[in-house]
């Protein structure tokens, strides 16, 4: 009697993550002050939530608010190195993943059973980022959505 049951919630659980995958709708979103754009899944990020607390830009939550988007430019008035502006924002301890580039850096670890995700471009005298937070539990259907959105970073 136990199995039937539990096959059911196993079935609902995968539901959700199979038409999350399979009904994303894609808009480029760009800032228009500093022409910083990126592919946003609109069908995943529902509600527009302002402006973000730092830089200029937008913020994006879907609509359960269980996961966000940050879209921004960050000023860099020094025109600092992505090596040189992340160690400036003293990111947390405990990064899981790190790569820095002429061009761009992006970190990533847990927090609180969420995964969060940045990724930030330089530009000229701007820091051009997209900061991604989602729950841990849900990475593998998060994997492509992610990957796709810091691809399509420009700025």
């Amino acid at each position: 009697m136990h199995a039937p049951r539990l096959f059911t919630v196993f079935i609902l659980a995968v539901v959700p993550t199979l038409a999350f995958a399979a009904d994303t709708e894609w808009r480029r979103y760009s800032v228009p002050s500093t022409g910083t754009s990126v592919d946003m899944p609109v069908s995943i990020f529902t509600s527009d939530a302002g402006a973000p607390e730092n830089g200029t830009g937008r913020r994006f939550f879907t609509q359960d608010r269980r996961a966000d988007l940050t879209v921004q430019s960050l000023p860099n008035p020094g025109n600092d190195s992505p090596a040189t502006f992340l160690a400036k924002m003293r990111p947390p301890a405990g990064i899981i993943y790190k790569r820095v580039t002429p061009g761009f850096f992006v970190v990533s670890s847990i927090r609180d059973d969420r995964i969060w995700y940045n990724r930030c471009n330089r530009g000229q005298g701007s820091m051009n980022c997209v900061l991604i937070n989602y729950p841990a539990a849900e990475k593998r259907q998060w994997d492509e959505v992610v990957t796709r959105i810091s691809r399509t970073l420009r700025g």
